[in-house]
């Protein structure tokens, strides 16, 4: 079994699998990451706002090796699915990220908001690490149909805030290439699904 470390109290430890609410920085793993606007604000109405967005997700997933397979920006929230080599960059990148975005968007908004970023159990973000092609492909198409869902647009290819960077099968193929899932760990929500 692979050493992780975890967000509380940053040690390294051999752990059998997540707990909830716990950062995992594993080496060579595909992500499925996610924020929310606190109370669910629409801070990404604007052009504006999304412009800052994108340009500050570009610059620190390049700064810290993290390679988006597909992101979608709503007005209030994102997802995004990707491949992350170094496990420790995760921590720095979305620090990095999150702050920038939100200094520079609550720029742009009427009223500042601060906190920026939280979701209903009072978190920043959730990552997962992705434990096999199923969870894969769910994560993936889930991104990708955010705005079709939402009733936006009828495909999701009408939707500027849904950036495809690798498309599905390819990424899914680098994954089984690299052995970037987290194979052996089970799933709470998969182990519910069988079970019932």
């Amino acid at each position: 079994m692979a050493w992780t470390q975890k967000s509380d109290g940053w040690d390294r430890k051999r752990l059998p699998g997540p707990d909830p609410f716990q950062h995992w920085y594993r080496d060579n793993q595909v992500y499925f990451i996610t924020a929310r606007c606190r109370d669910g604000y629409p801070a990404f109405a604007s052009d504006a706002a999304c412009s800052v967005f994108w340009d500050r997700f570009e610059h620190y997933t390049k700064m810290h090796t993290f390679d988006p397979w597909i992101a979608t920006l709503m007005n209030n929230h994102y997802h995004f699915v990707g491949y992350l080599k170094v496990g420790e960059e995760l921590r720095e990148m979305m620090r990095k990220l999150h702050g920038s975005v939100a200094k520079l968007v609550n720029d742009v908004l009427p009223e500042r908001r601060v906190p920026f970023w939280r979701d209903d159990d009072g978190h920043d973000y959730f990552d997962g690490c992705l434990r096999d092609d199923e969870q894969y492909v769910k994560a993936y198409r889930y991104t990708l149909m955010q705005a079709v869902r939402a009733r936006i647009v009828s495909s999701w290819r009408e939707y500027p805030h849904t950036r495809v960077f690798v498309d599905m099968e390819t990424g899914l193929a680098l994954a089984r290439t690299r052995r970037a899932f987290l194979y052996g760990v089970p799933y709470k929500r998969y182990e519910q699904r069988d079970n019932q």
